[in-house]
């Protein structure tokens, strides 16, 4: 079978993610994801044949899938003891590659605990007796494995660093994401962001008639700011703090960083130090992108509070 040119050379066509609860096969999911991997969690066994007729190394015809991994877990009670026969057949096909993924009982016992969520196992004896049963359960499976990963000393970003480096085609880490977002302080902060710069500080478009109805993204907006020595020496500072800490976060293993751009209202200042970051980050081989959150709200909000004023009057 040739291999698709995009597949490093012995990149498997799908894999199938197995091992016990708790594991961390939802993380190695996440990071599969990551790798451009059509991913389907608690597939059913009997849907196995079915589904590996879609996936064809080499196959570049519309519908069908290039590489896919598969969590196919304890969940799938009796159909498990079907699992030999069905990865014999799919190995006629294609090339597949089983992880069994596992875990110390102390530390099973202790992600349970700590996510509260019951073991699929549970039979009213308690925690170590459902993890026990399990692994006696998924015996059979594990020793099918190609690779047997055991994450008891591994965390979420280390355990995607594993994977990324064994399965990408660069055999490295994948690039990361860096989604680049504008908005208003005015209309409240946004969550989930791993940096914020506010440029409130920089000369405000708002404030020049011809302007104010125009955004960061209009180049008139753009001349005015680049007019301005703070907003380039502001671009520069924050290019450089960006092009030092882009590849720490990387090698911590994410995959994705927000960064917050907030002016006053999110719509000149804002939006034009996002684009012109996103830009430079491009430039310098980063995987950036920019959005703007409130680019449109300003003059919604402004027409608001004049027609609030208006009906006051």
């Amino acid at each position: 079978m040739t291999p698709n040119k995009h597949h490093r050379q012995n990149a498997p066509d799908i894999v199938i993610i197995t091992g016990l609860s708790g594991s961390g096969m939802s993380s190695a999911v996440n990071a599969f994801e990551d790798l451009g991997y059509f991913c389907v969690d608690n597939m059913p066994l009997t849907l196995l044949p079915t589904f590996a007729r879609l996936v064809r190394a080499g196959d570049n015809e519309r519908g069908r899938i290039d590489r896919a991994a598969l969590v196919i877990s304890f969940r799938e009670g009796h159909f498990l003891a079907e699992f030999s026969k069905q990865l014999r057949d799919l190995r006629k096909r294609l090339t597949v590659s089983v992880m069994f993924f596992e875990a110390s009982d102390e530390i099973l016992a202790r992600r349970f605990s700590e996510t509260r969520r019951p073991h699929p196992a549970e039979r009213g004896r308690g925690l170590p007796d459902a993890i026990r049963a399990e692994r006696k359960t998924m015996t059979p499976v594990r020793a099918l494995a190609d690779e047997v990963v055991d994450t008891s000393d591994h965390t979420v970003h280390s355990l995607r660093k594993l994977i990324l480096n064994r399965f990408s085609d660069s055999g490295e880490a994948g690039s990361m994401r860096v989604e680049v977002l504008s908005f208003g302080h005015r209309f409240g902060t946004p969550r989930d962001m791993e940096l914020l710069f506010d440029v409130r500080h920089l000369p405000n478009p708002f404030f020049v008639d011809e302007l104010r109805l125009l955004t960061g993204a209009d180049r008139r907006v753009v001349k005015y700011l680049k007019d301005q020595p703070e907003v380039e020496e502001t671009l520069r500072r924050f290019a450089d703090l960006l092009y030092y800490l882009l590849p720490q976060y990387q090698r911590e293993g994410k995959s994705y960083v927000t960064l917050g751009i907030g002016c006053t209202g999110g719509r000149h200042r804002s939006v034009m130090v996002a684009n012109e970051l996103t830009k430079l980050l491009r430039r310098a081989g980063f995987d950036a992108r920019a959005l703007h959150r409130d680019i449109r709200k300003a003059n919604a909000h402004k027409r608001g509070v004049s027609s609030k004023r208006s009906r006051e009057v």
